[in-house]
């Protein structure tokens, strides 16, 4: 198996057009045509963790935080990305990161906090905007059902829960076939009526190329009548953020010591109870301060995120319970997620979790 299998895999778990413009996701070091050796899945990539997958006969790192993230001058070894970079590459060991497209989907790192809290009935908090097209297009009647397949195995007409959603109107196309064409049905220079079928799908937009090379491949006509259209529908399960309720209501005590458990957590900065009682939860791993009105607008009575600022506690205003578990805390479960999708998917493969604790944070109680 190459490493290009399991980028694949990754890229259905979380598009890569999905992360963030000023992120760095993907490939960062390795060449994808190389044969697989071993994963190893962390949080961060540092010089211990490439030494951990040396040691376990891993060339592959599988990471949410991207190693190389701002701009690199030099490869010197003067500091620990560089140092990190020099060891991966004179090891042979590929690095790959899947950080803010994972953030962006609703199985992601979102939805593994929300499993451990027991969150119900989730939802985005903040859909991202312009990530789902409608396209039309127009088959033989005897053909439609083999356009209609190949579309959906493509990834066309997905729904939230529901796939293979499409409408469909039965109608009458025509045309004329030009000198050296080579008509499916009807002869040159002659105008033919067919009996046609329009059929319409929703379509995320990152799979746009992929959908309209598959409708090409398997649809009988020479020249494909197709038309894509924006939407300004949101995509409910593609973006930032995540709200849920809990099984019962508790008190807000009872939230945080589920965190401290949970999470195992030694700290937990937090703004005064802002309710009596909690039932309606939201979450966003990593730094999610900016979805705090969000999270207020959706009827959450308390907001778990971490890298809230001093000044940014104020904001809360006595409105909600707003709780900073740590960065690493928060995406902690990123790696057993991750590693446990590819387990599944190759269960004869070694898939590892690093057991190299990565959070810089030292915390003295």
């Amino acid at each position: 198996m190459k490493i290009n299998d399991i980028i694949n895999e990754l890229e259905k778990l979380a598009p890569g057009a999905l992360q963030e413009d000023y992120d760095n996701a993907g490939l960062l070091i390795g060449n994808k045509d190389e044969e697989c050796t071993g994963i190893l899945v962390s949080l961060d990539v540092t010089e211990k963790v490439i030494e951990e997958a040396k040691a376990k006969k891993c060339n592959l790192i599988i990471s949410h935080h991207p190693l190389i993230f701002k701009g690199i001058r030099k490869i010197t070894g003067n500091n620990y990305v560089s140092r990190t970079i020099i060891n991966s590459i004179k090891n042979d060991i590929a690095v790959f990161a899947i950080h803010t497209n994972l953030d962006n989907v609703s199985h992601g790192v979102n939805g593994k906090i929300a499993e451990k809290l027991g969150l119900k009935n989730c939802s985005t908090l903040l859909p991202k905007d312009n990530q789902l097209k409608k396209l039309v297009t127009f088959a033989p009647v005897q053909n439609a059902e083999d356009v209609r397949n190949a579309l959906f195995v493509a990834g066309a007409g997905a729904i939230g829960k529901y796939s293979e959603c499409s409408y469909n109107i039965f109608g009458e196309g025509t045309f004329k076939a030009g000198e050296g064409a080579e008509p499916y049905v009807g002869k040159q220079g002659v105008r033919h009526n067919e009996p046609e079928i329009r059929i319409e799908v929703i379509l995320p937009f990152h799979l746009r190329n992929t959908i309209i090379q598959s409708l090409k491949q398997v649809h009988p006509y020479e020249e494909v009548a197709y038309y894509i259209q924006p939407l300004d529908n949101q995509d409910e399960y593609t973006g930032s953020g995540l709200v849920g309720n809990l099984a019962r209501s508790i008190e807000p005590q009872e939230l945080l010591e589920r965190l401290k458990q949970q999470f195992d957590l030694s700290i937990i900065r937090h703004t005064d109870f802002a309710s009596d009682r909690i039932e309606r939860v939201a979450v966003c791993g990593g730094a999610g301060f900016f979805l705090l009105q969000n999270a207020i607008s959706a009827g959450a009575q308390a907001f778990i995120t971490s890298d809230i600022k001093y000044h940014d506690f104020f904001d809360a205003d006595g409105r909600i319970l707003m709780a900073d578990i740590g960065h690493f805390e928060s995406e902690q479960f990123t790696i057993e997620l991750i590693s446990d999708i590819l387990s599944k998917k190759y269960p004869n493969f070694a898939v590892l979790k690093s057991q190299t604790r990565t959070n810089p944070v030292r915390y003295f109680t």
